[in-house]
């Protein structure tokens, strides 16, 4: 190669697309999910003692709002959550009724957060928290307590294999 040609070659070196999976999702990545294409807009890591678990924020072109829950207990667990509409919300109950359903307290506590994009005004924050499944474990409901504004979410199980991450940034 020739001193003109190492001058003026524009080779641009591009730094090389990391491989995600469920628990390295980023902001900026999208998520196939159902058919539809979603941005990941929020990132909230949630930690009590040593345990960790993660939400990320979901838009999808028309606006609507997801939440992909993920956590490595004894294996991968997932869940697509949106937010609801919950009278009962200020309390956490034993059981509760949503759309003629009855919900289960499976577990509660206190969590610190993380939060990134959209979240990261939760840094730091704790959160009281409260999960509930129904009977046969196909319906999921969060309850959220952030300093007295209490979140409501319906969710339910979901396989790995049926979302596609694409990394939005390097």
């Amino acid at each position: 190669m020739g001193f003109f040609s190492k001058l003026f070659s524009k080779k641009e070196e591009k730094p090389e697309v990391q491989k995600r999976d469920i628990l390295s999702i980023q902001v900026g990545d999208i998520i196939e999910y159902d058919l539809e294409d979603y941005e990941v807009v929020g990132k909230i890591t949630y930690r009590q003692s040593s345990y960790e678990w993660i939400s990320y924020q979901l838009l999808s072109a028309e606006q609507n709002i997801l939440w992909l829950a993920a956590e490595m207990d004894d294996e991968l667990e997932l869940g697509i959550y949106k937010k609801i509409q919950l009278p009962d919300a200020t309390k956490f109950p034993q059981e509760l009724t949503y759309d003629g359903i009855t919900y289960y307290q499976e577990e509660s506590g206190i969590a610190n957060v993380t939060g990134e994009g959209r979240s990261k005004r939760l840094n730091g924050e704790e959160v009281q928290y409260a999960d509930y499944n129904d009977e046969t474990s196909e319906h999921m409901i969060s309850l959220e307590d952030w300093g007295g504004d209490v979140e409501a979410s319906y969710g339910y199980p979901i396989e790995e294999y049926e979302i596609k991450i694409i990394a939005g940034s390097y």
